[in-house]
């Protein structure tokens, strides 16, 4: 039994470090795709955007979303105001799919930072339970005079524990800034979505 629970010990070391090396996968995946439609742009476009869209010269404004690098605000403007022109009756259930699309796009691996975040520490503390249970059974094998191994590998033992909050606490910190940032972008679609509906609002008034 032991020699499984020696083996157990492994696993979690083994399962932690694992864990550590896809969690960075993940953020070096998810900061490339962030940076690219980073939400910094994101006021002075739509600002920008808003102000020339008001004028209802869609001409100008389609010029002024190709002329704007700022990613996935400039796609979703674009594609918005491409139904626009056409007259597109379903405009607002069009753009409600389309946030829903660039929400799963940016959400994506997202639950893994979230798996991982919340169960690391729990690996880390089954890990340390194994070796606590190793080190009292080795302790009653040797009595006093393995005292010293005996601490030796309690100490490993809680090294597990330790080893699942260094891998937990980066991880929610990730997700968590992430998690924020969609709900940014996913704010900022909204004014894009409700300019347009008032900009249609208006021009159906006036016909």
């Amino acid at each position: 039994m032991i020699k499984y629970i020696g083996l157990g010990e492994k696993f979690i070391f083994a399962a932690l470090g694992i864990a550590s090396i896809i969690a960075l996968a993940v953020i070096f995946e998810r900061t490339v795709i962030f940076r690219r439609n980073k939400s910094k742009s994101a006021y002075s476009f739509i600002s920008g955007f808003s102000e020339t869209l008001r004028t209802h010269d869609l001409e100008k404004t389609d010029e002024y979303i190709k002329n704007c690098s700022s990613g996935i605000y400039s796609e979703f403007a674009g594609f918005a105001l491409g139904y626009y022109m056409k007259g597109h009756n379903g405009l607002g259930e069009l753009l409600q799919g389309k946030v829903i699309e660039k929400k799963v796009y940016l959400e994506k691996r997202l639950s893994i930072l979230n798996t991982l975040g919340n169960n690391a520490p729990f690996i880390g503390l089954l890990g340390t339970v194994l070796g606590v249970i190793k080190a009292f059974y080795n302790l009653g094998l040797m009595g006093d005079t393995g005292t010293e191994l005996v601490m030796k590998s309690i100490s490993t033992a809680l090294l597990a524990t330790a080893a699942g909050l260094f891998v937990a606490i980066p991880v929610v910190i990730a997700n968590n800034y992430f998690t924020k940032n969609v709900k940014i972008i996913m704010h900022n679609f909204e004014i894009i979505s409700m300019e347009f509906m008032a900009s249609m609002a208006h021009k159906k008034s006036l016909e």
